[in-house]
């Protein structure tokens, strides 16, 4: 698939001058040397964002990890669709932010006409947790653009099942990435999540992450993954669970001021500005 893609883009016309990013909402690290690059993780070498356009537009399959609340990933994510579907179509949009049961009414959607945002999110049973002010337009570019757009989550019903009768973890998982998967849940609980329950809460996360495997291997390509970052990590996350021969790429968006992740967890760091600082256990202590 990797091959036909390239082929195709072959005999496009020439690529289109990268549209410039969008100005950044966060209102730190605006001065970082490195605001807007990306760190290729193979090679050591720093790109332009126009760089990662050339290296992914031949790819079938492209995971993009976010932090849910910066709203610099959501408009880079936006940028980046908007330019690789001006250089070839771009196929499907999959997205955490969608479960199992959405999936009939976003088919129901596709390609239609869409109402204002409130009825959309009625339509769509959109759940609040979710900020659409952040997920709305690229909710929209998803309806409206690719062939399909596609709910990568387990819905409700899946999970409470998968946390009253946890899966083992699956044989992928070493000892350090289980390890860290459980820390990991500590840490996103606040330190307060009881220790019986790390187990179940783990197999939930392994859950989702093979239904997105399961959905982006199933899509129409080329497709990309909008999910948290934990999700897409090489180390931790879906590719884990995918096929050797046609490992996706992961493109992570790294906030500047925070520490830059291990070479092992994505092909690509993209860096960007910084939320405000904000302790969001302060309320659980």
């Amino acid at each position: 698939m990797k091959a036909l893609l390239a082929t195709l883009v072959m005999l496009l016309p020439p690529l289109l001058a990268a549209a410039p990013l969008p100005e950044w909402v966060g209102p730190r690290e605006l001065d970082h040397p490195r605001l807007g690059q990306v760190l290729e993780t193979q090679t050591g070498e720093w790109l332009s964002a126009a760089d990662l356009l050339e290296r992914l537009v031949s790819e079938p399959y492209v995971l993009v990890g976010e932090k849910h609340d910066n709203p610099d990933h959501h408009r880079l994510q936006y940028w980046l669709l908007e330019q690789l579907h001006a250089r070839r179509p771009q196929a499907a949009l999959a997205m955490e932010m969608l479960d199992a049961s959405q999936q009939a009414s976003v088919d129901e959607l596709q390609g239609q006409p869409l109402a204002e945002d409130a009825a959309l999110q009625q339509r769509l049973q959109w759940s609040p947790g979710w900020d659409w002010d952040l997920y709305g337009p690229l909710v929209r570019w998803g309806l409206t653009k690719p062939q399909r757009m596609l709910a990568a989550n387990l819905d409700t019903d899946e999970m409470r099942a998968l946390y009253a009768e946890p899966a083992p973890l699956a044989a992928v998982y070493d000892a350090q990435a289980r390890d860290q998967l459980a820390q990991i849940m500590r840490d996103s609980h606040c330190n307060q999540l009881p220790e019986a329950q790390v187990p179940a809460m783990i197999a939930i996360q392994q859950g989702r992450d093979q239904r997105m495997t399961e959905v982006l291997a199933a899509a129409p390509t080329p497709v990309m993954l909008l999910a948290g970052g934990f999700h897409v990590r090489k180390d931790l996350g879906v590719p884990l669970h995918w096929a050797a021969d046609s490992a996706p790429v992961v493109v992570m968006l790294v906030e500047a001021s925070a520490e830059m992740p291990a070479d092992d967890q994505a092909d690509y760091f993209w860096v960007t500005a910084a939320t405000a600082e904000q302790d969001y256990c302060a309320e659980l202590r």
